[in-house]
Order: C-alpha cells, then sequence, then structure tokens
C-alpha cells in the first residue's frame, strides 16, 4: 500500500520521459521511368479529382505472365503476389511502384466465386520473394474474376486491408473471359475504391509495341 502510495504522489508533468515518432518505411528516390511507355486509362473514370496514392507502372513481362496465371483456369478464381519497387520522385513528389515480377499462388482454396491464400500458400510466396527474388518488395497481389467483371468483393477488400495494408500496395483484378483488367489503388486519403480503378503504365520492352489487349 505504501509503494502505491509513493506511485500516486509522482507529478507526471516533471517526467523526462519523451516519445518520438516511429520512424515509417520511406521509398528511395528515382525518377519515375515516364519514357517509352503507353499509358492506359478505364473507360469510364468515376474518381474525377481523387489522386492515387501511387502511380503504377508495369514490365510487359509481367503483365504477360499475369495474363497467362489468368487464362490458366477460367471457371476458378486465381491469384498471386506481385513483385517490384517501391519508389519516389523527389522532384515531382509523386510515389510510384514498378511491378516487374509475378508469382502465382499454390495451396489456395478457390472456386468460382472467391478465392482464399492459406497459410501454406502465404508461406510459399514468401519463400520464394525471399530466395529467389531477394531485394524486391512486395507491391500487391492479383486475382481474376472469370464471368464477373472488374471489381473487389467485400471479402477482397477485407484480403487487401489486412494482408496488403501499405498505402502503396495495389490490387490487380483480371477477368480473362471479356478479356478486362484494371489496378485497384489507394487514393491520397486512404480510400479503396471497390468498383473504380485507376490507370497505369506498359514499360515498353525493345520491340516498342504493346501487350495489352484488355
Amino acid at each position: 500500500k505504501q509503494e502505491n502510495q509513493r506511485m500516486t504522489d509522482v507529478d507526471v508533468t516533471t517526467s523526462q520521459i519523451k516519445l518520438s515518432p516511429l520512424d515509417l518505411p520511406q521509398p528511395k528516390g528515382s525518377r519515375m521511368p515516364l519514357t517509352n511507355i503507353i499509358r492506359w486509362e478505364p473507360n469510364s473514370k468515376t474518381y474525377k479529382n481523387q489522386v492515387p496514392m501511387v502511380s503504377v507502372f508495369v514490365t510487359q513481362p509481367a503483365l504477360s505472365t499475369c495474363v497467362s496465371f489468368a487464362e490458366s483456369d477460367l471457371k476458378n478464381e486465381t491469384g498471386g503476389w506481385l513483385l517490384g519497387k517501391w519508389r519516389k520522385d523527389y522532384k515531382r513528389n509523386q510515389q510510384y511502384i514498378v511491378v516487374d515480377t509475378v508469382l502465382q499462388a499454390q495451396f489456395t482454396r478457390n472456386s468460382s466465386t472467391y478465392l482464399t491464400f492459406t497459410q501454406d500458400s502465404q508461406v510459399s510466396l514468401r519463400r520464394l520473394l525471399d530466395e529467389k527474388h531477394p531485394g524486391k518488395e512486395l507491391v500487391g497481389w492479383f486475382h481474376t474474376h472469370p464471368n464477373m467483371g472488374v471489381f473487389l468483393s467485400h471479402y477482397d477488400l477485407w484480403l487487401h486491408q489486412h494482408f496488403f495494408p501499405e498505402k502503396w500496395q495495389v490490387a490487380l483484378v483480371l477477368e480473362p473471359v471479356s478479356r478486362a483488367g484494371g489496378f485497384f489503388i489507394r487514393t491520397q486519403d486512404g480510400t479503396l475504391a471497390s468498383r473504380s480503378y485507376f490507370g497505369f503504365s506498359e514499360l515498353l520492352g525493345r520491340g516498342r509495341q504493346s501487350v495489352v489487349d484488355w
């Protein structure tokens, strides 16, 4: 009781303890790759005055790999991770990501209407990231909606918020039957819409011809 009394008598205003803000990760500086690209925009823009947290650039091999994975099963959802780099063009004061590697998830639970990353699939993907692609960052994920359209379901939103919580991580949804797709990106205020998506830039290869047909 005496010890408790002494503790309550301490004037907390005289404490020398100071709390410092957490050092949040910051993107490395680099110029945005604005040359030799094709810019793709959705047919209908519903964001209007909204600004995405990051601009998205995708290499042609990564685009082709996503489409190949998407077309491997036209009845059930499939998906995986998007790897690359998170950067900031400090001169433009704009963040961006470059998607250059795609990993298809194994050991998932899926059907025609949902896709679940199991613990085994997460462990497998993390091992591939660490062992085969050291230095790359997990910039987002992709999954398909065969015959359903391009949107994020309630479960997709939950999965994105819990497994891809960084504001710069994105979600790509592909509809392989009608050959459509779009990137879902958080806006500057952290909002993630379920049916509106932003455009992206295709990084052209040596042939300078697009591989996008969706």
